[in-house]
């Protein structure tokens, strides 16, 4: 397996461009899930509270020995602050407790997980990151699912913008003014839900698959590489070691400037998940 690539954020730190998702693994079954994948090779596990999975994550560090020690410096771990527990009081409890669910001394990002326009409180939320971050419990802050005037906001109430904004984006739904912001801006891009939950496997009426069978890979492994190769880090989500591993296998192949740009073709208006304008994650 080739090693994968860091991505250097603009705080200085280095996060590991693909990493393994845990949205929807049950709490019980994500420890076996998150230590295969360690054993496979994944640096970076991105969970959140919403997830009502961190215990399972903090399980399988601390029974593959990566929660201490040279293990956990080698490791990447991203969580979420809940949407209900947005504020500055609030928030500060709240890490405690998902510290102790992960059995780690720190987490190397700590996100807002929805802008909740409707209901402001990043501003708040940010100054409580500050302080776990000037506590050394929090290496990089990040956000989910901002759009630009979201960041803009952060950015006029606090004086900062955040490292990573994770988006739903893949073929099918490119959010090019949110990327775009995000690159004048140096916040990196983080891709959740990066084949559109599979559906953009059939994308495009059979282009992908054209590609994939060309390369001898697979049509997801595509995808994932027309991500890489745009320099987004993501974070698909298996509980099979062996899509774990396929997911995690994209440096033995190129797409041509001419597959890249078909692939980029594919944009459309409609998106999979949640609307940030709208939503929020109790």
């Amino acid at each position: 397996m080739n090693s994968v690539a860091n991505t250097i954020l603009a705080d200085g730190m280095r996060i590991p461009q693909i990493g393994l998702g845990v949205l929807r693994v049950p709490d019980d079954r994500t420890g076996p899930v998150v230590k295969s994948a360690l054993d496979i090779g994944y640096r970076h596990i991105d969970t959140a509270a919403g997830y009502d999975n961190e215990g399972g994550v903090g399980e399988a560090l601390q029974t593959s020995g990566f929660n201490e020690g040279e293990q956990r410096k080698s490791l990447w771990i991203s969580t979420k602050l809940r949407d209900s527990e947005q504020s500055f009081d609030k928030a500060l409890r709240a890490f405690d407790r998902q510290l102790s669910l992960l059995r780690t001394d720190y987490v190397d990002m700590y996100m807002i997980h929805w802008p909740t326009p409707f209901d402001w409180r990043s501003d708040e939320v940010w100054k409580a990151f500050m302080r776990l971050r000037s506590e050394g419990r929090v290496r990089s802050l990040g956000v989910c699912n901002f759009l630009p005037d979201h960041l803009e906001r952060l950015y006029r109430e606090t004086g900062e913008y955040p490292s990573v904004n994770q988006i739903e984006l893949h073929p099918t739904w490119q959010q090019r003014d949110v990327t775009s912001y995000c690159l004048a801006h140096h916040i990196a891009v983080e891709a959740y839900s990066p084949m559109a939950r599979g559906a953009d496997l059939q994308a495009g009426d059979g282009t992908i698959d054209r590609i994939a069978q060309r390369h001898g890979v697979s049509p997801a492994q595509v995808i994932l590489r027309w991500h890489i190769e745009n320099g987004t880090i993501i974070i698909p989500k298996s509980v099979h070691p062996d899509r774990q591993r396929e997911n995690l296998d994209l440096f033995r192949f190129c797409l041509s400037t001419e597959e890249h740009a078909e692939i980029t073709a594919l944009d459309g208006p409609n998106r999979s998940g949640h609307d940030p304008m709208t939503f929020s994650y109790a």
